[in-house]
């Protein structure tokens, strides 16, 4: 089902199944390409039993796989790449030329910068930020934002510094501040955060969503 008022550009392709809500773009050309013949644009892919909600804007050059689900008012950018079964959370911002693995689950009001990895089964927390850029408007520097990790957790209301490495099955505590990277299977915790041994407990893969 695609809602009357969706409004689909260019050469985008949609898979079978699909709940796609009010008001969502899909395709939406970048700034160079505003104006041209829509016919010509490329578009976006989005695989099979997508859910949009409403007022969702997904740019051209995206390409998302299987089971994508999203809340409402959540923006992807351009040249992003989403794999299967991946969340994306209400007013959650993907910056752009960012890889999402599968099986991620990403919370409502979480800001994904350009230049981001995020492996499987990663979980990001509400309110969690994170950052590209080491001396905004001080001096010239290459954008690159975080990697995190297959099976990483990074927590509510944390912040993590750019270009910083969160290890595989690592958690980031919540309201933590990442300065350094974090060791496979720790944890970080505190402001600035302080790596400590991970209870073991907790030394195990994120569940799937459901």
């Amino acid at each position: 089902m695609i809602h009357e008022s969706a409004r689909i550009y260019g050469n985008t392709k949609i898979g079978r199944n699909p709940v796609i809500m009010e008001n969502v773009i899909i395709g939406y050309p970048t700034a160079n390409l505003l104006g041209s013949e829509t016919k010509h644009l490329k578009g976006a892919v989005i695989g099979d039993n997508a859910v949009i909600r409403s007022n969702t804007v997904i740019y051209c050059e995206v390409e998302i796989g299987n089971n994508f689900v999203t809340g409402h008012n959540v923006v992807v950018r351009e040249k992003t790449r989403i794999g299967d079964n991946v969340l994306l959370g209400t007013n959650t911002i993907v910056e752009g030329n960012t890889v999402i693995g599968n099986n991620v689950s990403i919370q409502s009001n979480v800001y994904i910068p350009i230049n981001t990895v995020i492996e499987d089964f990663v979980f990001i927390g509400p309110n969690a930020v994170l950052t590209n850029d080491k001396y905004p408007l001080r001096k010239d520097y290459e954008l690159k934002g975080p990697v995190i990790r297959r099976g990483a957790t990074i927590g509510a209301n944390s912040v993590l510094l750019p270009s910083i490495e969160v290890g595989e099955g690592a958690f980031i505590a919540a309201g933590s501040i990442v300065t350094k990277n974090v060791p496979p299977w720790k944890l970080a915790i505190g402001c600035p955060a302080r790596i400590r041994d991970l209870p073991e407990e907790l030394k195990v893969l994120n569940r799937v969503r459901k």
